[in-house]
């Protein structure tokens, strides 16, 4: 019973904890001047990758390199074919033109980059994390960059909003968020290893299975609440970037930390990743809208895979 606490309470430690790091981290920039535009791509943006980014630098920190790697590329899988497909099936969307012309083409060249670094070694050495970690600096600024474009077009739009809090609370809020997001992620590390040996599974497994839902719960919750108000235009983009983020910003850190070993499971599932991205962008690409049967066609593709791992 104990393995089974340890995942839940870790999981609920890492969301809770994300959300008040990013409000704490939000309020302080908020307080330095810093402009909304910049807090949101960047502390709010990597936020969201924050429970991924505390499993992965915890399973590299205790060696569970298998988990480490798998829950980053178990989650953009998940995000992908899941959280979208359910989106477009609760609601068919449009899709915006960068996200089918630069984000989309972009995540998998960084998944054939995750690829190609693991590949030469069957290691993602600290060099590999590190020109993961530098491409995530140049993903930044396009990012950045472009959406202050948008914004200057826009006529100068007003702003998004964040709440400034007292600087107690906003200190309060970031070392307890921190501290639930590392606790947590130790938490879900130990609970989902304990609970692999126990059936017999593996860690990759678990890592592209239980772990990966747990660390997506956000976006799966976020995304369907926007497609039942119909608000779903930009969920694939914020899908692809997050999935961007995964790999660049979360893997960048747990190779710099601590070299992980890339199996040939990792290679199997990092190849299915690139697959899946391009099917969505085959899917997309003729009208650039998103629609039910391509939202069930990803749902079954998913269930088929998840099917595959149990199996192999």
């Amino acid at each position: 019973m104990l393995k089974y606490i340890l995942l839940v309470g870790g999981f609920v430690l890492l969301i809770k904890g994300a959300d008040f790091f990013v409000d704490g981290s939000s309020a302080v920039a908020k307080r330095l001047k810093v402009p909304s535009l910049i807090i949101g791509m960047t502390i709010v943006a990597m936020g969201t990758s924050l429970p991924e980014t505390s499993v992965s630098v915890s399973a590299s920190v205790l060696g569970k390199n298998d988990l480490a790697i798998s829950n980053a590329v178990g989650s953009n899988i998940f995000n992908l074919m899941v959280v979208c497909g359910v989106c477009a099936v609760l609601c068919p969307m449009v899709i915006g033109r960068d996200t089918l012309k630069k984000d989309l083409p972009f995540s998998v060249i960084v998944a054939g980059v995750l690829l190609a670094l693991g590949a030469i070694t069957g290691t993602v050495q600290r060099w590999g994390g590190i020109i993961l970690l530098a491409l995530f600096a140049f993903f930044l600024y396009m990012m950045i960059s472009s959406a202050k474009k948008a914004r200057e077009a826009g006529n100068g739009a007003d702003e998004e909003e964040y709440k400034i809090m007292p600087v107690w609370k906003c200190l309060l809020c970031i070392i307890g968020g921190g501290a639930a997001i590392a606790v947590g992620g130790k938490m879900v590390v130990e609970g989902a290893s304990d609970i692999a040996r126990s059936f017999g599974m593996s860690d990759n497994l678990i890592g592209m299975t239980i772990v990966a839902l747990g660390t997506s719960l956000p976006e799966l919750a976020t995304s369907i609440v926007a497609a039942r108000k119909g608000e779903v235009d930009m969920a694939l983009g914020n899908v692809v970037g997050s999935n961007i983020f995964n790999i660049l910003f979360v893997l960048g850190i747990a190779a710099t930390i601590s070299p992980i070993a890339f199996t040939m499971f990792n290679t199997i599932d990092t190849a299915v990743l690139i697959a899946m991205s391009l099917l969505v962008l085959v899917l997309c690409a003729p009208k650039k809208k998103m629609v039910r049967w391509h939202g069930a066609l990803m749902l079954a593709v998913y269930g088929g895979y998840t099917a595959y791992l149990f199996v192999r």
